[in-house]
């Protein structure tokens, strides 16, 4: 059921209940952080491995300090300076959280959400939300809440709240000895918080061995037709195939085109991509996707990363 009542999604969140709400980058699947039985219906609902955390999302920074355990004021005066925002912090947890949301890790990723609609629902429930995408395990992230609907039907309630504005999931860095590490990368970018704390972390982007947090497989973020990269601007598409292009000034032969971008404006195609892949995944007519690349630079990075990883599946198979 889709609704706009923050009050009754409360109440369901209270009720250890399912509620798939809106933040800035896409829409959540949450549910009451601190209740093992509640945490193990969204493992469930998403058929999601009970290998891969669940980001906890809160809505005053007074939270951080009931949820970890050692964290210094530099990454304090971090947290006010990017919450809300798009911006997952892993830190040492405490004996609060359950070990089913962090998959039995000593560390929790948290983030402040930067949506009205988000912080309302989080305050009003009382309690923080574990909330990874509201998507079926590996499937397209929603950016509307027909996205929602259309993956997971059953869920108890989605509080619509329309279009995301960023598109792309929060970026997640871990901070340990001084060291702020990229596990995801997503708007906020490690220039970024090098430009706001010159000198005062060493910034690595070494993937850890083990999964840490989440986004971190190599297959992800998938549509169900196959999707492919467009190498050669000048070659053709097979009948039936859907394009989307980041630059109106590029003219293909396809069935469908949709431009994220009328000149690539990174901003603009992280936010219109999950939305592009969905109207090509439903539309009957198109039987496989080809894509643009963009620069990997700024929020591109976040952009490269979930289209290699929406590909994967099928680059392998071809």
């Amino acid at each position: 059921m889709i609704g706009k009542d923050i009050n009754k999604a409360a109440e369901i969140i209270k009720a250890d209940g399912l509620v798939a709400f809106p933040t800035e980058t896409v829409y959540g699947l949450g549910a009451n952080a601190l209740s093992p039985l509640a945490v193990a219906k969204i493992f469930a609902a998403k058929e999601r491995p009970n290998f891969d955390p669940l980001i906890v999302h809160i809505y005053d920074i007074a939270q951080v300090k009931e949820l970890t355990n050692n964290v210094d004021e530099k990454v304090y005066r971090l947290l006010e300076r990017f919450w809300p925002g798009p911006l997952t912090v892993v830190l040492p947890k405490s004996v609060l959280v359950p070990d089913l949301v962090t998959s039995d890790l000593p560390t929790v990723g948290l983030r402040m959400p930067d949506n009205p609609i988000a912080l309302e629902l989080i305050k009003k429930a009382n309690t923080p939300l574990a909330a990874p995408s509201a998507n079926k395990f590996g499937q397209l992230s929603p950016v509307d809440a027909p996205h929602v609907e259309k993956q997971l039907p059953d869920v108890d309630y989605i509080l619509a709240g329309g279009q995301t504005k960023v598109g792309v999931e929060s970026t997640i860095i871990s901070i340990e000895n001084d060291v702020c590490r990229l596990l995801r990368p997503g708007y906020i970018t490690l220039e970024d918080i090098e430009s706001a704390f010159p000198g005062q972390f060493r910034f690595e982007k070494s993937k850890p061995k083990h999964i840490v947090a989440p986004g971190l497989l190599k297959s992800h973020y998938s549509p169900k037709k196959p999707l492919y990269f467009i190498e050669n601007k000048e070659s053709g598409f097979p009948k039936n195939s859907g394009v989307i292009a980041h630059c109106k000034t590029n003219n293909y032969k396809a069935e469908r085109i949709i431009y994220t971008s009328e000149n690539t404006n990174k901003i603009e195609v992280a936010a219109r991509l999950f939305s592009s892949l969905h109207q090509m995944e439903e539309d009957s007519h198109i039987q496989q996707i080809f894509i643009e690349k963009v620069e990997e630079s700024g929020i591109g990075l976040a952009i490269m990363d979930r289209l290699r990883k929406a590909a994967f599946q099928y680059s392998q198979t071809d």
